[in-house]
């Protein structure tokens, strides 16, 4: 059995799925924007799991975030239908709306702060006209639910009081990624209050597991793994004393399903976090001590638009309304990265995308 399945059929054991979400999805048709991705792909393989044979999941993704083709490591699966599109280009849209989905999580975007720093018109033009093209789209076709995928990291700014509680929302935003979270937010809650569709908002905190390649515009996680196998100096911005909620892949695909499930969450907006903090030189010794290497830290200034010192998120609301029981923690959880990490090192090699010359997300 492919190992990435196998991970996610353990973890849905786990976590003791009830009856009436198992038979909420059965059979059901699923769009997913973004399904390549690192969230994108293990959603996509559970939600397999979940529908069966006579269900089908669409994965739209335009591979924006891949060097190849095809998205790293994805097991074959029946009942998942690839199309390779932008979900701007309304030749795609129809394409895959074509399919009749019931249901639509909306994970594509313009990844992430740095990127949309060097390119904030396109960051716009992909998290803010693509996301009102998708609304309109799941208007006119009945979509009984629609999850987006928000970011915790993004919305709530510099100054939230800790730990960061979803009442709060902060205008002192640092980057067009922070903007359009925070924008497209606002444009679900349109749809939901103006046209009546089910809209949920989902606010990721930093994630990890297998499926992201590294690269200068992805995740710390990966990238700190890929330099430490390759023996490269690992840049830490700032002192490293700088916290993070660093969140397990597989708890955010539990929150995705029952934030879809439950009718409370219409309309609403959760955390989907692990609720606990961990400082970047803590997860620095983590990996070092998990390869059994040391690694080589170079400190180097911050980032002019990274101005949080600490992130926690508060999870009692997703606890209390959608049941959210997140059971991962990054001490054992990150050898499933690593492992990942060891296994397909030879294509994470060709797909890992560090372009010559000085990489904006670390240059003083």
């Amino acid at each position: 059995m492919h190992k990435r399945l196998q991970l996610i059929k353990q973890y849905k054991k786990q976590i003791k799925l009830p009856s009436k979400i198992l038979s909420f999805y059965k059979s059901k048709t699923i769009l997913v924007t973004g399904g390549a991705g690192a969230i994108g792909s293990n959603l996509c393989i559970m939600l397999s799991t979940l529908v069966g044979r006579n269900g089908k999941i669409i994965v739209l993704d335009n591979m924006s975030a891949h060097l190849g083709n095809n998205p790293a490591d994805f097991p074959n699966l029946s009942n998942v239908l690839f199309v390779k599109g932008d979900l701007r280009d309304e030749i795609t849209l129809k394409r895959v709306f074509r399919e009749n989905p019931s249901l639509i999580f909306h994970l594509a975007a313009f990844f992430a702060n740095q990127n949309s720093v060097d390119f904030p018109e396109l960051s716009a033009e992909t998290d803010v006209i693509g996301l009102i093209k998708l609304l309109d789209y799941s208007l006119m076709n009945n979509i009984e639910k629609f999850v987006y995928a928000s970011s915790g990291c993004s919305i709530y700014g510099s100054y939230g009081k800790l730990p960061l509680k979803e009442d709060f929302m902060s205008m002192h935003l640092t980057t067009p990624y922070q903007i359009n979270k925070m924008v497209g937010e606002m444009y679900c809650n349109y749809y939901f209050h103006q046209y009546g569709l089910k809209t949920i908002n989902c606010r990721f905190f930093n994630s990890y597991g297998p499926g992201e390649v590294p690269g200068q515009y992805r995740n710390v996680i990966p990238n700190f793994i890929y330099w430490a196998l390759t023996d490269k100096i690992i840049p830490i911005t700032g002192t490293g004393n700088e916290t993070r909620d660093f969140t397990n892949v597989n708890d955010l695909v539990q929150g995705l399903i029952k934030s879809c499930y439950y009718s409370e969450a219409e309309g609403k907006a959760f955390n989907l976090a692990s609720g606990k903090e961990t400082s970047i030189n803590e997860l620095a010794n983590i990996i070092s001590k998990k390869l059994n290497k040391k690694l080589n830290l170079e400190y180097v200034n911050s980032r002019k638009w990274d101005t949080k010192k600490r992130i926690l998120a508060s999870i009692s609301l997703a606890k209390k309304t959608i049941d959210y029981k997140p059971i991962c923690n990054i001490r054992d959880n990150i050898d499933d990265n690593i492992n990942w990490f060891l296994d397909n090192f030879d294509n994470i090699r060709k797909y890992a995308d560090f372009p010559l010359g000085m990489n904006s997300a670390v240059r003083k």
